[in-house]
């Protein structure tokens, strides 16, 4: 081994192995894995990556949840866990458990304040997802659904190089500023050479709480029309419900709380065709 710079870069590699081979024994044991994406904020992206890991727990199946929304994570308030991420004696984290059959990962577990903002640069981001895919001890997974930020910037392209079966759900919701966005993501997808499992369109009409006739709040069909037109799959259409919203803030299920609606419904759908694909 050489010295100075060189020995310094011999290092470096071989750390680099060391992580990627931790990646790959760990994604090994996991099934199927989706990074769930949008274009543009505000869509409702991770309210889609949450209800969508519930639904498939609530299946019987082994489901870990990674949020990898470095700046702005919300999955641990939205399944009210509290607590903090964890080293074994291995140094390997533990992930929370949000039951049985549904574990996370987030940095705002991990971070000693909830309010502190995460002042990080490219380099410290992609060290810590790659964190996430190699030094968790998740065990045996069914699935890994990963809550991307919206954009396609260093967190999305991440996952993309270093989880290379993965399967994107891309989430919109119907007017035509977030389509546009949409196509971005279908976009970057294509250039990374991921699969696009599918098209989400979110917000899609709300049913008037007193004469029951449905509103539609964001226009119509965008979502339907867009995956049409770039050759994806359709995977259905939520409806708004400021229930979804009022759960979320307060860390509880929806879908347990309100199973027979329109929006559990469509979540535990979306959730069968990725049991059958």
């Amino acid at each position: 081994m050489g010295t100075g710079s060189e020995g310094e870069s011999y290092v470096k590699m071989r750390e680099s192995d060391d992580r990627d081979a931790r990646i790959y024994m760990s994604l090994k044991k996991i099934r199927k894995k989706f990074l769930v994406m949008s274009g543009k904020g505000g869509v409702g992206k991770t309210s889609v990556s949450v209800n969508l890991a519930l639904a498939l727990a609530n299946r019987g199946l082994r489901v870990g949840l990674i949020d990898v929304d470095i700046h702005g994570p919300d999955v641990p308030r939205m399944l009210g866990l509290k607590d903090k991420i964890k080293d074994n004696i291995e140094q390997r984290m533990i992930p929370l458990h949000y039951n049985e059959n549904l574990q996370v990962v987030s940095i705002e577990s991990m971070i000693a304040d909830g309010n502190s903002a995460v002042i990080w640069r490219g380099p410290i981001k992609n060290t810590t997802i790659k964190r996430f895919l190699g030094d968790v001890e998740w065990g045996e997974l069914d699935y890994l659904i990963i809550d991307s930020p919206p954009g396609t910037g260093d967190e999305p392209l991440t996952i993309a190089q270093n989880i290379r079966d993965a399967q994107a759900i891309v989430v919109t919701t119907p007017q035509e500023v977030a389509l546009a966005d949409v196509r971005k993501s279908i976009n970057f997808c294509r250039q990374m050479n991921m699969d696009i499992f599918g098209i989400v369109e979110n917000m899609s009409g709300l049913d008037c709480p007193h004469c029951g006739k449905r509103i539609d709040l964001f226009g119509k069909g965008g979502g339907e029309k867009t995956a049409q037109n770039s050759n994806c799959r359709f995977l259905g259409k939520i409806p708004f419900d400021a229930k979804l919203v009022v759960c979320g803030d307060h860390g509880i299920s929806f879908q347990e709380k309100y199973a027979d609606t329109a929006v559990s419904k469509a979540f535990q759908d979306i959730a069968d065709k990725m049991i059958k694909y």
